[in-house]
């Protein structure tokens, strides 16, 4: 088991690409810049003792020792040490709606991202209890099956994005029926849904699902995210706004929360309907609703000891600069022979 201490760093990677970018429009200009000066290959014939490939080389190892930098401020750390810890606590089945209309902006940034913010919160306080996840737009699938590693979880939950199932739609009652199969054929009142969506269920059997969950003894608890006078659709292309999502007629599409719908899925099952804002997912009130359910005990094997191995990331990159700076932009008599070996 491997996980990343500080994995919001992660996100600095996205500078290499700039980086390369603009080596390359650098070698471009210069280039254009030595063609206007006369003949280029006389130019180059002139100055015979600067490398180009040299220049590369160096560039890489430049590129590479950022990287290693990187992560290495991440701090991977490797589990080494696994034991058995017995725990009392409620299973927790999170649905999380991911189809389109979660990406609009009426919570912000938007109900996705403000969803996984307040799911990632709530990891943080859970003690003792086992947690799973369970995505769901126009098919339900389980992203996490129950555990109670929570950074796992947490790792899991960052890379869950709409484009995570290809069908779109809602299907509240496939979401439900997915949870209650990841609880296992084990009996008993310590078994909690909590279904996070807009509402807008394209299918007709959410209800009924419901009902069916709470005959088995699952709590079943829905949180609304969304508004009551409805947004439109956002369209990014490359992260980049590109309008709003129309129907085959032309006109916006604007979804809106179907708060009636997740009141009944709540009361059918034993559980609570909470309403979203920018302030309050309203997943502490939930909480509250699954700390009343019996606690059950039980064993199973987690990490609980990791290894920093940072050092090794960092050593590479050191390496990379030393090798970089050593290395010259002047040909020398070494690196002809190498370049007359290669023909």
């Amino acid at each position: 088991m491997f996980k990343f201490q500080h994995a919001e760093y992660l996100w600095a990677l996205a500078i290499v690409p700039v980086v390369i970018a603009i080596f390359i429009f650098a070698v471009i200009s210069r280039k254009k810049m030595l063609k206007k000066l006369g003949d280029y290959p006389l130019i180059l014939a002139m100055i015979p003792d600067v490398s180009r490939s040299k220049q590369t080389v160096k560039f890489i190892l430049y590129t590479l020792a950022l990287i290693f930098l990187i992560l290495g401020i991440c701090n991977l750390q490797t589990g080494s040490k696994i034991q058995d810890v017995k725990r009392e606590g409620a299973d927790i089945m999170i649905c999380l709606d991911v189809s389109n209309s979660m990406l609009a902006e009426d919570l912000k940034p938007n109900r996705l991202e403000r969803a996984k913010q307040a799911i990632e919160q709530t990891i943080d306080k859970l003690q003792g209890d086992r947690v799973g996840i369970v995505v769901f737009a126009g098919e339900a699938y389980t992203q996490l099956p129950i555990t109670i590693d929570y950074a796992s979880a947490k790792l899991f939950l960052n890379a869950i994005t709409p484009n995570i199932i290809e069908r779109q739609g809602t299907d509240i009652s496939a979401a439900i029926q997915k949870a209650t199969e990841s609880f296992g054929k084990d009996e008993g009142k310590n078994k909690a849904i909590i279904v996070i969506t807009d509402g807008e269920d394209h299918e007709e059997d959410a209800i009924k699902a419901a009902e069916d969950a709470g005959k088995a003894g699952i709590s079943i608890n829905t949180i609304g995210i969304g508004s009551d006078a409805g947004v439109p659709i956002p369209i990014y292309n490359n992260g980049i706004p590109a309008g709003y999502r129309k129907d085959k007629e032309g006109n916006t599409v604007v979804t809106k929360l179907n708060e009636k719908l997740l009141q009944s899925i709540a009361g059918a099952a034993n559980g609570v309907y909470v309403k979203a804002n920018n302030a309050d997912v309203g997943l502490d009130a939930v909480l509250d609703k699954v700390g009343e359910l019996e606690k059950k005990q039980f064993e199973s094997k987690m990490y609980t000891d990791y290894e920093d191995q940072f050092q090794w990331f960092i050593g590479a990159s050191l390496l990379f600069l030393v090798v970089e700076f050593i290395i010259s932009e002047r040909i020398n008599n070494w690196w002809r022979k190498l370049n007359l070996f290669k023909k």
